[in-house]
């Protein structure tokens, strides 16, 4: 894992985030969860990076990312944490979701919140970092596999953040292809 506090500038954070808050098409979603279907504590949206009405910000964001990580990324996912109600729970992405090899990059914009990051075999070994605004947090694919991350709820009043989380993820011919060697 790498952190990069500072990967942009305080003005450009704030000028992304305003212009997400306002443009993106938020949904709120269900989740199946413990044999029951909950609503996500939070808003959520999607892109290809290749789609024509991507957000500029998030076509910016990319290409400083795919810079620093040296990774050519094809697709985002944007978490909009309204309060500190909002949390996602520990969790790792799924291996079969992402190509293998390649990091994810977290943009963080807005308020700072806490990131619990915790080994999955004992010893337990357990990091806290607050995820600033304008931060670069790269996560390794080996790091999905040993470690969960979450964004865990707080009773402190806290401001909005979202978190810009660019993957590479599988193409259709990839995954036709990986199908059709199974057989």
């Amino acid at each position: 894992m790498v952190y990069i506090p500072g990967f942009v500038g305080a003005q450009t954070a704030a000028a992304w985030f305003s212009a997400l808050r306002e443009d993106v098409a938020w949904q709120s979603e269900r989740r199946r969860m413990y044999d029951r279907d909950v609503d996500v504590p939070r808003l959520v949206a999607r892109y290809p990076l290749d789609d024509p009405g991507l957000p500029a910000p998030l076509a910016a964001a990319a290409a400083l990312a795919s810079q620093a990580a040296e990774t050519q990324f094809n697709s985002v996912g944007l978490n909009f944490y309204r309060d500190g109600r909002d949390s996602v729970a520990p969790h790792n992405d799924h291996l079969y979701e992402i190509v293998a090899g390649n990091p994810i990059a977290l943009i963080s914009l807005g308020a700072t919140r806490l990131m619990t990051i915790r080994s999955k075999k004992m010893p337990r070994r357990i990091l806290d970092l607050d995820l600033e605004n304008g931060s670069l947090l790269l996560m390794s694919y080996e790091t999905q596999k040993h470690y969960d991350h979450g964004i865990p709820k707080t009773k402190t009043r806290v401001e909005a953040r979202i978190s810009i989380a660019l993957r590479v993820r599988p193409s259709k011919k990839d995954e036709a292809a990986e199908a059709d060697s199974s057989l």
